[in-house]
């Protein structure tokens, strides 16, 4: 048995130890020093991983594909560094018995690190969903794109059916002041495109005074070609396209396409000079200057061949214009002026078709031809044929020309066919 007071002073001893959680041996072999060294690459280590974070931060604005990949492995990279410096720590710090108030500090840092890896993780899906977003721009852009050239080859193939290209506008004016372009079948192709619209275009205003005339329109397609079984009754235009198309191509291959010259013959480089000294004019205005030039004469030509007295008649009440024009003159009414746009394109053919040495060749199908898409080309888009039946030609609506070796097909339109819509 112990004093009391000797017992309360052995209490007071014990419960002034401490408690180590470790070994003392373990806990004195611990290195000041490279604990302080793991801190500090700790902290550097967070230094750049900021700085890569920043970098990618940068690298959306501007948008930067290149760069964001760049700095997305840079911050993987030193992510894998704090990991690496993590299991560094661990294996050379075993975790101790009870918590110290340094490992809570070092729990807390870890914490730490854990929110903000879910802060980056966050960052990132935002990312992936602003790239997301960019790519789809990036993708109406390239519609807008893909949208421009299609509008821009639309607008070449007009100046081409008009015989002006890009390329051909930017070429240097020729000596007498006119644009010069390449003598090339693909010239003389878009010329002959141009001269078909002319007529088509032509056809339009003439089929509807004749209705605004009163006249019987069945009577007079079959007039021009008799007894024709039409596909359609609409059909029946291609009638006066056809019978403007052989007026105004009469005498084609002649040379001096039923004007006459002074001279008995003409150097094929005046044909060429022709073609581009009318090709920008506006045809009005090059009638009233010289009204008895040989466009000017042609002009007066083929109007009286192409409009009969009758229908002139019928249109105007009287033959007014019709003198003026028989007397050298050329009127300015609208009428005129839009038959002056198809005569204007179909001397231009002409000038063109002689420029070339050897000349374009023109050639025709007769009614009842057999069709052949060698050198054929039906202006029916939509139709079948039956087993049995081979189609054949029921009217030529526009010539065909052999030019540079190779055949411009013509226009036909066909009977022994159905249309489909």
């Amino acid at each position: 048995m112990q004093p009391s007071g000797a017992k309360d002073t052995q209490l007071r001893e014990s419960n002034s130890q401490k408690v180590h959680p470790q070994p003392m041996e373990e806990a004195a072999n611990q290195n000041p020093e490279a604990v302080e060294a793991v801190v500090s690459r700790i902290f550097t280590n967070i230094s750049s991983l900021k700085s890569a974070y920043i970098q990618l931060q940068s690298a959306h604005t501007p948008y930067d594909p290149d760069k964001i990949q760049a700095a997305d492995k840079l911050v993987i990279s030193e992510l894998k560094n704090l990991s690496e410096l993590k299991h560094f720590y661990r294996e050379h710090n075993p975790k101790p018995v009870c918590v110290s108030p340094q490992d809570s500090r070092l729990a807390a840092e870890i914490q730490e690190q854990q929110s903000l890896l879910k802060t980056y993780e966050v960052m990132v899906k935002k990312f992936q969903s602003e790239i997301q977003n960019k790519d789809s721009e990036i993708l109406q852009l390239q519609q807008q794109i893909l949208e421009a050239s299609q509008k821009r080859i639309k607008l070449e193939k007009n100046l081409k059916l008009r015989g002006l290209s890009a390329k051909e506008s930017e070429n240097a004016v020729n000596e007498d002041g006119h644009f010069s372009v390449d003598l090339t079948p693909e010239l003389f192709r878009s010329a002959v495109e141009g001269a078909y619209r002319a007529i088509h275009d032509f056809s339009k205003p003439l089929i509807n005074m004749m209705k605004a005339a009163g006249w019987d329109l069945d009577a007079a397609a079959n007039s021009i070609e008799p007894d024709l079984v039409y596909a359609k009754r609409a059909h029946k235009k291609y009638a006066f396209e056809s019978h403007i198309c052989q007026r105004m191509f009469a005498e084609f291959q002649n040379e001096f396409f039923s004007v006459k010259y002074e001279n008995s013959a003409v150097p094929n480089d005046s044909f060429y000079h022709q073609y581009l000294a009318l090709r920008e004019s506006d045809p009005l205005d090059a009638v009233v200057q010289s009204p008895k030039s040989l466009f000017g004469n042609f002009c007066r030509k083929k109007y009286l061949e192409v409009v009969h007295s009758k229908m002139e008649s019928a249109f105007f009440g009287n033959l007014d214009q019709r003198n003026y024009i028989m007397s050298g003159g050329h009127p300015r009414t609208a009428f005129y002026q839009a038959f002056l746009k198809l005569t204007k394109s179909i001397w231009l053919l002409h000038r063109l078709a002689y420029s070339f040495d050897p000349p374009v060749r023109v050639f025709q199908v007769k009614r009842g031809t057999d069709f052949s898409e060698v050198y054929m080309e039906s202006v029916l888009e939509n139709f079948t044929v039956d087993e049995n039946e081979k189609p054949k030609v029921g009217l030529m609506v526009m010539p065909g020309f052999y030019v540079g070796g190779s055949a411009i097909k013509c226009q036909v339109y066909l009977t022994g066919v159905k249309v489909t819509e």
